[in-house]
């Protein structure tokens, strides 16, 4: 392995279970990187939009923080190996989420990580090009026509493991219909639906298209049990 020589802009480490997706109900280690221009309007998580040096805390600021912030520490991939054992995290699943994470050189945190025994996935809007290990799970969630203007990248989706996809109305499921014709993603690849804001009529519609087509159901589990 190379020296580490990659610093990560961290906004939050935290142990908790994976709500979403393939790995619902798996312990995970939650791992937000700060910085994202794509720009959702519903994203829940707009703290993370921006790396200002204003905001740069110690580490001890980002692990298990008690509410959002925009803070962040800037870790190596060993002092986030080090933070992990230092906490006595059980979980050897690690979600690399944000923000958006795809924009940083991810290799040299999944070399270290895995050589520890840790397993990845990343969690992006397959806009920017992926940097990370054969053996890290990509979770894309294509985000389409949104204010910061990026399109989602054909490479992301023939690299993704799993494809979510928030809808809300039939119109998001054209719109990933519409994507999936244009960008033809990994045959491998499984494609979850995941309603907006647990609201009825789109779990409803989501279920539905589900069943039609032999896709999976991504219900936001942690919504539900009012977890992180």
């Amino acid at each position: 392995m190379n020296p580490i020589t990659t610093s990560y802009p961290v906004n939050e480490i935290f142990e908790t279970i994976q709500g979403e997706g393939f790995y619902t109900g798996t312990p995970a280690i939650f791992l937000r990187l700060q910085g994202c221009p794509v720009g959702c309007p519903w994203c829940d998580t707009q703290h993370t939009w921006e790396q200002r040096a204003e905001d740069q805390v110690p580490v001890a600021q980002v692990v298990g923080k008690p509410s959002a912030s925009p803070m962040w520490a800037a870790l190596d991939a060993e002092a986030i190996l080090a933070t992990f054992q230092a906490q006595g995290f059980n979980a050897k699943h690690v979600v690399i989420t944000g923000g958006e994470p795809a924009m940083f050189d991810l290799r040299e945190l999944g070399e270290t990580l895995e050589a520890a025994g840790y397993q990845l996935q990343i969690e992006t809007s397959g806009t920017f090009a992926l940097q990370v290990t054969a053996q890290t799970w990509v979770t894309v969630s294509p985000k389409l026509d949104m204010p910061g203007g990026y399109l989602v990248r054909p490479d992301c989706l023939q690299r993704a493991d799993e494809i979510k996809h928030p809808v809300a109305m039939e119109k998001h499921i054209e719109a990933l219909d519409k994507l999936l014709k244009s960008c033809p993603p990994n045959p491998a690849a499984i494609i979850c639906l995941q309603p907006i804001s647990q609201r009825p009529r789109a779990t409803e519609l989501a279920i539905k298209t589900c069943i039609e087509r032999n896709w999976r159901l991504s219900v936001q589990l942690h919504k539900y049990l009012h977890i992180e």
